[in-house]
């Protein structure tokens, strides 16, 4: 699929199942994948024990694209990352639509870690995650799943499988099964903030 920048374009490629990401290069591109790994919105979804004392201690306040642009960029200070300064751009234009948003975990004024996605229908399209702080971003992965299931989503794409995402119960479906419980997602209503 080539490549355009205007918002159209770029939720109508996410609605077809591919995801932007930059090369080596900086070039921006769309791919896809033959297998997507998804994080269950039902009893599968689980977590370490230990996180759970994490959880019980209240240690991470929870906000939603608080500081959006924050979360871009812990995202994409990485050694090696597909998050370009052109995507964080292409980022923060679905975010001043309402398309892209920054689920946060906090520590005080601190920003602990965080969850970038796209929110499309009943779909939340992860793009990245990142933490600041250790536990940050898994306790803002579980406070995630518990707000996608509050507002009715039924899918949380994950797009690459990783062991950190295993631990959570993601999965991994082939493209036909993913392309259908897509575009039953996009059916629903949902709105994500």
């Amino acid at each position: 699929m080539e490549f355009a920048e205007d918002i159209e374009t770029i939720i109508q490629g996410y609605a077809q199942g591919y995801f932007l990401m930059a090369d080596d290069m900086g070039i921006m591109g769309w791919y896809s994948s033959r297998k997507r790994a998804l994080i269950p919105l039902d009893e599968r979804f689980r977590y370490p024990k230990s996180l759970q004392r994490v959880l019980n201690q209240n240690r991470f306040s929870v906000a939603i694209n608080r500081d959006f642009l924050g979360v871009c960029e812990g995202c994409a200070q990485r050694e090696t990352t597909w998050i370009s300064p052109q995507l964080i751009d292409i980022y923060y234009d679905l975010y001043q639509e309402g398309w892209a948003h920054s689920f946060e975990t906090w520590q005080g004024d601190e920003l602990a870690g965080g969850i970038l996605g796209i929110a499309i229908g009943g779909a939340f399209i992860g793009e990245s995650m990142f933490y600041r702080i250790p536990e940050g971003s898994k306790v803002a992965m579980v406070k995630l799943v518990e707000h996608l299931k509050k507002r009715n989503f039924i899918l949380f794409d994950a797009q690459l499988q990783n062991p950190h995402l295993e631990r959570f119960g993601a999965y991994q479906v082939n493209d036909q099964t993913y392309q259908v419980l897509l575009q039953k997602a996009l059916t629903k209503n949902c709105v994500f903030s």
